[in-house]
Parts: C-alpha cells; structure tokens; sequence
C-alpha cells in the first residue's frame, strides 16, 4: 500500500494540512481545552468553542505561541488527533514541514520531535522554509525570481522575508500580529471607556473596521463588563478607537519592512520595486491593510485570493512536483547541524 504524505502548516492559532492521498487541504483551529490541569477533553475546533466562555476547571491553551512550538506534549495529542479525525490516517506516512526560517536551531529541532516521536511514527520529515513554499504557493517561478518580498502576517508574529533564486536573501519575525492588535483594542477600550472586553470581541472589531478607508463616525455595538459599576452590559465603540489601537503596532511593521529593504542588495532590491510586495498569512485579510501599506512604504503591494492557504497550497505543489521537491532538506540528515 503507497504510504500517504501530509504537508504541515503549523500557526499559532490554525493548523493547514494537505493532504496527498486524498488531494485536500483542510484547517482546524490550533486548540486543546484542559479539565484540572490534567486531561484534555477536547481538540482543534472543538476545543476552540470553549475559548473564552469555559468554567474555571477547564482550560483553553494554544501550543503553539509566536510562531514556534512552546507546549509540545499537546501540541503532539492535538495533531495526532485531528490526523485521526474522520480521516484515514495511516502510521509511517511522510511529512514535509514548512518552518520559519528567524527561530533558533532548537526550536527548529522542535518541529522534526513533534512529528517522529508521536505515534505518527512518520517514514520521513522534511521541511522546507516557510517563504519559499509561500512563493510556490503565489504561483510565482521561485527557482528564477530574482527578487520578491513576502510579509506573512499571521495571529502573533509577522514574518517578513526576501526570497531570490530559490533561496532566502533576508528574514525577519516580528512578535506581532492579529492577537497583538487585538491586545491594543481592548486595552484601549478599557483605559478610555472602563470597559472590558474580550479577546474575541476584539477581534470582531478588528475585522469590522480595519485600518483604512470606510466612514469615520462608524460604530459597532459590543457586550462586555462596565468596570465600575461591574454589570455586564452593551457599548457603542467608535471606529477612531480602534484605528488608533492598531496604529503603533502597524507603524513598528513598516519600520521594520522599510529595514529590511534598506538592506536588500541592489539588484535583488530593483526586482522588488517591479515586482511590489506580497501579502500572505490570515491578517491579510484585514480590510485596508493593502492600500495602507502601498502608502506607508511606496511599493505595490499584491493580496491574493485565501492569503492564510498559500503556504499549504505551496507544499501541495512542492510535494507533487519533482522538481520542486528540491527546496525541500531532510530533518534527519546529519549534515544539518541543530540535529546534532
């Protein structure tokens, strides 16, 4: 029997995975909810319903936390569960992991563990770096580019990467991201309205408005807590608030994007200035994010159509491709010294 292989998009707060033998791409939310501190009760979506409205015994973590893997038991039972989850999934199938490339050699080492020590019991690990299956993903010809910058904007980090000739020119993390803006709304919702609110209304706020364009005196109705009086109770929030929530850390953004330009070599420098920036990852869907930062930073800025899918869509062509396979190194090869 052919062994299955999986392509392994592991973010901070979904998990993509692809699929070969059945030829899909699925997402599950990067979830487990524990009673007592001890069992886990719950998985991925399931898991996630719970965020933020379960009793005190059960708690709601996330494994992985700004871009890399800080709770690894869990993050094992979780992947091997959701594999299992009305799929055949079968024992001793290959993995190609897309890693981030700006983490330590340890943190590296953590994603080959997560998958060859579970009862996966994988044939194969490989990986592949994050930008480059995100170029492959883009449609774009990752061996002969001779220069693009992708920004990945993701739940808690941005990652921002100059990919040249099949290979990474500059790479930078940032710990920001959706949950960082979302942090800034309802901190400033508290400190102007005594008002608390929480992470997921935040959200919601966040999706509605965005950071560019639309009606200035827009409002949108939210329940929380009056600090107070300490009653539950609805408030209208302002458009102006959570613009202005989100505007440091979208400034640090740019800061950091006009940096790593700064530093580009010339001529790959020049083929980013025709070739314009890319958006990927799920902030990319943050309306007026776009049209933003063709403003802050001078360059075109391209979104494409499910910006949050392209690094899986990437590995689905990496693994089906002969060619493109070379992008990929194994995680248990000798000659890559953070296996050592």
């Amino acid at each position: 029997m052919l062994r299955n292989v999986y392509g392994l998009d592991l973010g901070t707060c979904e998990i993509k995975v692809y699929d070969k033998k059945q030829n899909t791409i699925w997402k599950e939310k990067n979830v487990v909810a524990i009673m007592d501190n001890k069992k886990i009760i719950s998985v991925g979506d399931e898991a996630y319903e719970m965020f933020e409205k379960a009793p005190g015994n059960i708690q709601v973590v996330f494994p992985m936390k700004a871009g890399v893997i800080s709770h690894f038991n869990h993050m094992q039972y979780l992947l091997q569960n959701i594999l299992k989850k009305e799929r055949r999934f079968a024992r001793g199938s290959e993995y190609v992991v897309a890693v981030p490339t700006d983490v330590t050699e340890v943190e590296k080492r953590v994603f080959y563990d997560l998958v060859v020590h579970s009862t996966a019991k994988a044939k194969s690990v490989r990986a592949v770096e994050r930008a480059l299956a995100q170029t492959v993903g883009l449609e774009l010809d990752v061996m002969n580019t001779k220069g693009i910058m992708i920004v990945d904007l993701g739940a808690e980090t941005t990652e921002i990467s100059v990919v040249c000739s099949g290979g990474m020119v500059l790479n930078k993390m940032l710990k920001i991201g959706g949950v960082t803006f979302d942090n800034a709304i309802s901190n400033l919702v508290r400190r102007n309205y005594d008002f608390l609110i929480g992470q997921t209304t935040a959200e919601m706020l966040r999706r509605r408005f965005g950071v560019f364009g639309g009606d200035s005196s827009s409002t949108m109705k939210v329940s929380g807590r009056n600090l107070i009086s300490g009653v539950p109770q609805q408030m209208e929030i302002p458009i102006s608030v959570v613009r202005a929530a989100m505007r440091d850390p979208l400034a640090e953004c740019i800061m950091n994007i006009n940096s790593i330009l700064d530093r580009t070599p010339p001529e790959v420098l020049k083929s980013i200035q025709q070739n314009g920036i890319y958006l990927v990852g799920g902030l990319a869907y943050l309306p007026g994010l776009s049209r933003y930062m063709e403003e802050a930073t001078g360059y075109t800025v391209h979104t494409t159509r499910k910006p949050d899918l392209c690094t899986v869509e990437g590995l689905n062509k990496i693994i089906n491709s002969k060619e493109l396979s070379n992008l990929t190194y194994s995680m248990s090869d000798h000659r890559y010294r953070w296996l050592k």
